[in-house]
């Protein structure tokens, strides 16, 4: 199971068993803190009654450290590494009580030898992953599937259900996985397990059959709402602005935090451009940044992380990626990703990764912004749109849909760029025909809600076109699960928060970096920056149409504001025309009417029609079509003797 995910830890590897209570531990480590042979797992406490194997970074370990030296006095610490102090953590305050007082982001499992508990704990927004469940009359966990798929007897059927989640969403949601039985760890939460319980289990896949045990929250972003709601910030813009500052400033500086070098991925936008000035003003020194771009237009924003680099200094490293090297790279996605997943900037995140890794072993990035401020397209025009258009008839809004799509985004792109060619940079808009095709699917929705989960959804009813599914309801699914936040814009920052940010973009950050073995880290998710965010009023989020307020007035400390003041672009790839042009073979067979009967887990009529319509140019499917590409892709993985 450990030397499958050789990739999450090519520095050292060790194993831990207790023959007695029928329990093993294995790990691979990747050296960041620490990297003597101080560090390696799995790992005693001093007093022997915890064992750990752990993935990932405590970035306050020093300031626990110092701490727990106050209270008990000298310790006799082996080395300097995180997880010596994480140990010694459980053993000052308990399991639950330690993970509350740690800031970093982990998995971690830790056997309680005295108390027979083994406990299963992963941070607070799920930066990184932890799967658990049952092989036959084994329990099981691991950082990846591929290293569950190595338990022998190993003979789970793929979840139906979850394949249909998988359709609506491009991603598995959380507490979900693609296998029966096994599940994922939802972020902020404890499981905590007796030995004897599992030593009676007879191979139920329910967990209920554990007497009923389920995750514990230590820390929970629907608590930090409501308490943000209830304590709204006081103080005036400008001091919010002061405090922000403050926080990534004081974020950057832990997570530069390593004894290999540190570097960032730059795309030049907001949320990374800010990054590297904390980066910078934390360290006083250039610090190394990375982006790629890519050959064909309107995808490539290396153009302005170059500005950006040259305006804050850093040492920057570029490299340009044709759709050759893409295309080689997507036959492989299935092993990267190990469950489907059809974000198709899983691509580009992969070479970024790649081309960090060639210099440094850690990487920040600025993912989280977006959620956190207000940085979707969908926090600004989901509402504005649904208030523009809610007072027409539904028959209208219908006929007005279908003039729009009667229009092929092809042609749409042509007629736009005709009329906005003569603007500025900062006012044109990318891909508009995919932009008008969505509007028209918005235009269909009975109320805001609906809107959103528009803006979010692929298959709208996946259950159509999985064999014997029945969908199952995630937290966007289900109004009551929403927290209640008075603010639409801000419930739609929330449900990207608990489902969006950690299901896909920690994914897909997380499987891209660690199958080069690169670290990254993302202080915008340090929860004490969380916790402000959700202070603020949305005013200083969302100004005039346009998203992260209080961000851009940070930012303009440190680079001019025409700089960053474009629309936001994404990090994409063309599926759409690759699919058309020298993808088409490979999705052909993938997609062939026999082979989808044959495999019995996909309708072919739907699917086929939208292949057809997106072949002849009239509609663009490529969301759509990358969702099931992806997935016959990695069953077709599963299938491979390799994979077994």
């Amino acid at each position: 199971m450990a030397n499958a995910i050789r990739h999450r830890g090519p520095d050292d590897s060790g194993i831990w068993c207790d023959s007695a209570h029928g329990i093993a531990l294995g790990s691979r480590r990747l050296s960041i803190v620490d990297l003597s042979e101080q560090g390696h797992q799995p790992m005693l406490s001093h007093d022997g009654r915890f064992v750990v194997v752990f993935n990932g970074e405590i970035y306050n370990f020093a300031e626990l450290r110092e701490r727990m030296e106050g209270l008990r006095g000298a310790i006799s610490w082996r080395g300097h590494s995180d997880t010596e102090v994480l140990l010694e953590a459980f053993s000052q305050w308990g399991v639950n009580k330690a993970t509350e007082h740690v800031v970093g982001m982990f998995a971690y499992a830790v056997l309680d030898r005295q108390e027979k508990v083994l406990h299963l704990g992963r941070d607070r927004l799920g930066e990184k992953p932890l799967y658990y469940g049952w092989a036959g009359d084994c329990f099981i966990f691991a950082s990846e599937l591929k290293a569950i798929r190595k338990v022998p007897g190993w003979r789970n059927s793929i979840d139906r259900n979850s394949l249909a989640l998988y359709l609506h969403y491009s991603y598995v949601p959380a507490p979900y996985s693609i296998y029966e039985g096994i599940y994922k760890l939802t972020p902020g939460t404890i499981l905590s397990l007796p030995l004897e319980l599992l030593a009676v289990h007879v191979g139920e896949h329910a967990l209920g059959a554990i007497a009923g045990l389920s995750p514990v929250e230590y820390w929970s972003i629907e608590r930090v709402v409501q308490l943000g709601h209830d304590n709204p910030w006081q103080g005036t813009k400008e001091e919010a602005v002061t405090e922000l500052d403050q926080l990534l400033r004081n974020a950057a500086k832990l997570q530069m935090v390593a004894d290999v070098p540190v570097g960032a991925f730059l795309s030049g936008g907001v949320d990374s451009s800010s990054i590297v000035a904390a980066m910078q003003l934390a360290s006083g020194r250039p610090a190394k940044t990375f982006t790629i771009g890519f050959v064909e237009q309107g995808y490539d924003e290396a153009r302005f992380a170059r500005k950006i680099a040259r305006h804050l200094k850093s040492d920057h490293t570029e490299l340009y990626v044709g759709y050759d090297d893409a295309i080689d790279l997507i036959p492989d996605l299935p092993r990267l990703y190990d469950e489907p997943f059809s974000d198709s900037s899983q691509i580009p995140t992969y070479f970024l990764a790649k081309l960090a890794r060639q210099t440094v072993t850690v990487s920040l990035s600025g993912d989280g912004g977006d959620e956190l401020f207000g940085g979707y397209n969908r926090h600004v025009l989901a509402n504005a749109i649904w208030r523009k258009i809610k007072w027409m008839p539904k028959f209208a809004r219908h006929g007005l849909a279908l003039g729009i799509e009667a229009i092929s985004p092809q042609r749409w792109d042509s007629i736009v760029s005709t009329i906005v060619s003569a603007l500025p940079d900062r006012m044109r808009v990318s891909q508009p025909g995919d932009r008008a095709h969505k509007l028209a699917e918005l235009l269909e929705a009975q109320d805001a809600e609906d809107a959103y989960r528009n803006f979010v959804s692929h298959w709208k009813v996946p259950s159509q076109i999985v064999v014997g599914s029945t969908e199952p309801v995630p937290v966007l699914g289900d109004p009551k699960r929403w927290a209640a936040i008075p603010e639409f814009e801000h419930r739609m920052m929330y449900l990207d928060t608990v489902s969006y940010l950690s299901d896909d973009i920690l994914v897909k950050v997380d499987r891209a970096a660690m199958s080069v073995s690169l670290e990254t880290r993302m202080p915008f998710l340090d929860h004490r920056i969380v916790e402000f965010a959700w202070r603020l009023p949305l005013a200083m989020k969302l100004h005039k149409g346009q998203g992260k307020w209080i961000l851009r007035r940070v930012l303009d400390k440190y680079v001019p504001r025409e700089l960053v003041d474009r629309p936001k672009m994404g990090f994409g790839v063309p599926i759409d025309s690759w699919l058309r042009g020298p993808l088409r073979n490979w999705a052909e067979s993938l997609l062939d009417e026999a082979r989808l009967r044959r495999e019995g887990y996909l309708i072919p009529g739907p699917i086929r029609q939208k292949w057809t319509e997106h072949l002849s140019g009239t509609r663009n499917w490529q969301f759509y079509l990358w969702d099931i590409l992806m997935f016959q892709s990695w069953l077709e993985n599963q299938q491979s003797p390799s994979s077994a």
